[in-house]
């Protein structure tokens, strides 16, 4: 528990380096705009290769590369035409942490839920931590309200 302490203090007290909070910002741009473009290698080259994809309810994880394209093909597949329209943004040397409105047709099956046919509509609050070694982001931790998930 320590260990995890002083890890949090010492990101909290990196002090913001613009040149590193500009690199923090343009590749959350290019791992959005691949996102919108349904560029799975392009939003893979934004990630770290042991990077970890985590839903936080469900406490559901895809790690490296091989579970970022799982996960991402799982949600892609199963709502095709998923829509975030992003609503707040804060960007710091941790990484970036986004709030969206996301709405999407459940098409096929997710994590277990058979498809619906409807469209839903729900929020989500997504943290990107950065890797300030490797300049990549280490993967998503993701929180929904509204989107129905087993567990």
């Amino acid at each position: 528990m320590n260990g995890f302490k002083n890890e949090v203090l010492e990101l909290i007290r990196r002090d913001p380096d613009p040149a590193e909070h500009e690199s923090i910002r343009e590749l959350w741009k290019r791992h959005s705009k691949a996102e919108d473009n349904r560029d799975l290698p392009g939003l893979i080259s934004t990630l770290t290769d042991d990077c970890v994809y985590e839903l936080v309810q469900t406490g559901h994880r895809w790690e490296g590369h091989e579970g970022a394209a799982r996960f991402y093909g799982g949600l892609l597949g199963a709502f095709p035409d998923i829509d975030f329209q992003l609503t707040d943004i804060v960007i710091g040397p941790q990484g970036v942490c986004e709030e969206a409105d996301v709405t999407g047709t459940h098409d096929a099956e997710w994590l277990g839920i058979p498809p619906s046919g409807e469209r839903l509509a729900w929020k989500v609050v997504i943290f990107f931590p950065w890797d300030a070694q490797r300049r990549l982001f280490k993967g998503e931790r993701v929180c929904t309200a509204g989107l129905p998930l087993p567990g």
